[in-house]
């Protein structure tokens, strides 16, 4: 009786900060603020939550640190041609910016569902051959500039991220150090240039196939910014997506993926689409003992390629190396 009495108070309380929250973000004088209440007010969420206060409060964050960080981002657009990774549902006025390692495989099976291309009974059964064809969906970079603009004025538009250095750690095991057909494009491109330009005394055998990478080459091949580095699934998300250009109004992460999925379809109404499960990477588990490879400084001079990313999205690095940087 007394724990059920404690978990209703705390329930209670709870529910009047967000109200408080809320009612402050609505009648705010900081424009900023009542942008990000607006932006999550848009999508006619029935209740007030604790969940709908986290989403206000990383959209709150993100416009801040746009502002604080004006000079760590671009300002305008030139033309449309940078908008390629927002898939575009008119039906449904949403605007997704799909980031690789970010559960984006998924994502985009559902955005076919809302498209009205893919039944939504089995969704994780479509081919990823089909989910990753560049015809398959309307993007952005597709319309005109007034068309851009006008959907990113009127649609919902919502973003996936992760942590950067998670995500990076994830790129290259995925790409480089996992020994499978699939990697086998990434290896031959990308491996076989690193061995040649990080490794001395190369053997002519990863010379030529350039599939035992080490991480630290990684590391040192992106921090000199050689010209191929930064392939969609290690470019910071900042630069794929331009979170300060767009102003997404939803921003889930890879941490809380399958609430806040659930989150955003039901906020959309489409609840009955089963976001297809995934199994949360490993990466976070075997982090710190690939960033212990690295130096001090060549770590640093990582941070500071996806520092926009830390910043936006309210990220650390003492929860992952024991220690903050920037």
């Amino acid at each position: 009786m007394i724990i059920r009495t404690l978990v209703l108070l705390v329930s209670m309380t709870a529910i009047i900060q967000v109200s408080v929250y809320i009612l402050e973000a609505r009648q705010s004088e900081d424009t900023i603020t009542k942008l990000a209440y607006n932006s999550v007010a848009n999508l006619h969420l029935e209740n007030t939550s604790l969940d709908t206060l986290i989403f206000i409060q990383r959209k709150e964050h993100m416009s801040k640190m746009c502002k604080t960080h004006a000079n760590l981002h671009r300002n305008v657009f030139d033309g449309t041609k940078d908008l390629d990774h927002i898939l575009v549902d008119e039906k449904h006025k949403l605007l997704y910016c799909y980031v690789p390692k970010v559960a984006c495989t998924n994502w985009k099976r559902v955005f076919m569902v809302l498209l009205g291309i893919a039944d939504k009974d089995n969704v994780s059964s479509i081919p990823a051959e089909m989910v990753h064809r560049k015809s398959t969906f309307p993007r952005l970079s597709n319309y005109t500039v007034e068309q851009a603009n006008y959907f990113i004025e009127n649609f919902t538009k919502y973003i996936f991220v992760r942590h950067p250095f998670e995500r990076l750690l994830s790129a290259y095991r995925n790409k480089l150090e996992e020994p499978s057909e699939r990697s086998k494009y990434f290896q031959m491109r990308i491996g076989r240039d690193i061995v040649k330009h990080y490794r001395e005394n190369a053997t002519n055998t990863s010379l030529q196939l350039g599939n035992d990478v080490t991480f630290e080459e990684f590391a040192l091949y992106l921090i000199d910014r050689y010209a191929p580095a930064f392939n969609e699934h290690w470019k910071p998300i900042s630069e794929l997506c331009y979170p300060c250009l767009i102003g997404y109004d939803f921003i889930g992460k890879y941490e809380t993926l399958q609430s806040d999925v659930e989150f955003l379809l039901k906020a959309i109404n489409e609840s009955d689409i089963k976001f297809p499960k995934v199994r949360l990477s490993n990466t976070t588990a075997q982090i710190l003992r690939y960033y212990d490879t690295l130096s001090s400084q060549v770590i640093a001079k990582l941070y500071n390629i996806f520092v926009l990313d830390f910043k936006l999205f309210s990220y650390s690095t003492e929860n992952i190396l024991g220690y903050e940087i920037g």
